[in-house]
């Protein structure tokens, strides 16, 4: 069977409360609206090349690879970690993309603006939420960004990890970038140590092979 080709604009809602059934009620009519808006993740591409594929991935594959990584490597957060809680976080943090779009770790231009961007638009999408459902997904947004507890800090060690090990596994990837050189890489990756010792030291590792393999820019 062949769907017809459907865009819709940015600006409109992808499944409206006024374009449900008018005999469902309200709260469950937002949060529908909700789980069908955040389908937008999945067209906002990263320049994270995929090791199974010759193409980018998108931000909500990126989000689910987070998600397993959590569930994999957790023993290896230097505090003890609330799995449960360490996967909501990485499952919320980039839905702000979605209006944002994604910022690259190596475009300084666009990381300037970065924070400002993604406030707006959280402000903008979990207002979708009942309110008290707002309140849970911006705390936990905000939990991630803040990294001061034990679950965000090793969310963010992963959010660090999985794009690394793809550029790893295709030779260079986004570290090819003009101007991008090891120290560059290594500075701009080594939250990976506030929340994992033994990754971060997995993680230098795979920066000084990859350096020693012509795939970083010495510098």
């Amino acid at each position: 069977m062949t769907l017809p080709p459907r865009t819709p604009p940015a600006t409109a809602r992808l499944l409206d409360p006024a374009e449900q059934p008018h005999d469902v009620a309200p709260r469950l009519a937002a949060q529908i609206a909700f789980i069908a808006e955040v389908d937008r993740l999945k067209t906002v591409l990263r320049l994270s090349p995929l090791l199974a594929a010759d193409r980018r991935e998108n931000d909500a594959e990126h989000s689910w690879h987070l998600a397993l990584m959590v569930l994999v490597l957790a023993e290896y957060a230097d505090e003890t970690v609330d799995v449960a809680r360490t996967l909501k976080l990485v499952l919320v943090h980039d839905l702000v993309e979605i209006y944002a779009g994604d910022t690259c770790l190596f475009d300084d231009a666009a990381r300037r603006d970065q924070a400002e961007r993604e406030r707006a638009a959280a402000d903008r999408l979990f207002a979708l939420l009942p309110a008290d459902q707002e309140g849970t997904f911006r705390s936990l947004w905000d939990e991630f960004e803040a990294r001061k507890t034990p679950e965000a800090r090793f969310a963010k060690a992963m959010d660090r990890l999985q794009p690394l090990l793809l550029n790893f596994g295709n030779h260079g990837g986004t570290w090819r970038t003009p101007g991008v050189t090891h120290a560059v890489v290594h500075d701009r990756t080594s939250v990976i140590g506030e929340g994992s010792r033994e990754l971060w030291g997995y993680t230098e590792k795979l920066l000084a092979l990859g350096a020693r393999r012509g795939w970083i820019d010495g510098g």
